[in-house]
């Protein structure tokens, strides 16, 4: 397979995944129970597990550039929730469940595919793990009847965005004085502003 190809590839697996968690949760199902022990799972500490593996795994298998996997993954994490809190602010669009107004868009879907998409980035064979977990993190909000249909497509967007914008800057978005240029270790630069 070409260079071109696998790229092409590689590009169409988040889409795929953001179609299909969109469609799968709009079909009626057991899931679609607040009472559902796998969508509360998946919401809850399966969510936390899966944003600690995106973080910590890199530190444990990435060698010596682990560090800067592992920080570039929290910068990516990081900003686009910050992203999502932002337009949840502007936003203001009310929950299913009636509970709040930050409905739009989903914190948890943007998290998971900000990781996801960083894990296969440096992991290709694994991108498919990745995003089907992204997914199904992204449809138990659904499920669980916190955010509508719409809220999980945007945070998987604003999410898979946020970390190709962090993968095509070479020292990162806003963690960027703890990343070195040669993506080999991991400094803080300070400078004095005159």
């Amino acid at each position: 397979m070409s260079q071109r190809t696998r790229r092409a590839a590689s590009a169409l697996i988040p889409l795929s995944v953001i179609v299909m968690s969109g469609a799968v949760s709009a079909l009626p199902a057991q899931a679609d129970s607040p009472d559902f022990p796998g969508a509360r799972f998946a919401s809850g500490s399966g969510n936390i597990l899966y944003l600690a593996a995106g973080i910590g795994l890199p530190l444990l298998r990435d060698g010596h550039g682990g560090r800067n996997h592992a920080v570039r993954a929290a910068d990516a994490l990081g900003t686009s929730v910050l992203l999502a809190e932002g337009l949840k602010f502007i936003v203001r669009e009310k929950r299913p469940d009636g509970s709040s107004r930050d409905s739009f868009p989903s914190g948890h879907a943007t998290a998971a595919f900000a990781v996801a998409t960083m894990e296969s980035q440096w992991h290709p064979r694994e991108a498919p793990l990745w995003y089907l977990g992204a997914a199904v993190i992204s449809a138990s909000r659904v499920a669980t009847d916190r955010h509508y249909t719409q809220d999980v497509i945007a945070g998987a967007a604003l999410g898979y965005f946020t970390a190709r914008l962090e993968l095509s800057r070479p020292r990162g978005l806003i963690l960027s004085p703890l990343l070195a240029p040669s993506q080999q270790m991991i400094g803080l630069q300070l400078t004095r502003a005159l």
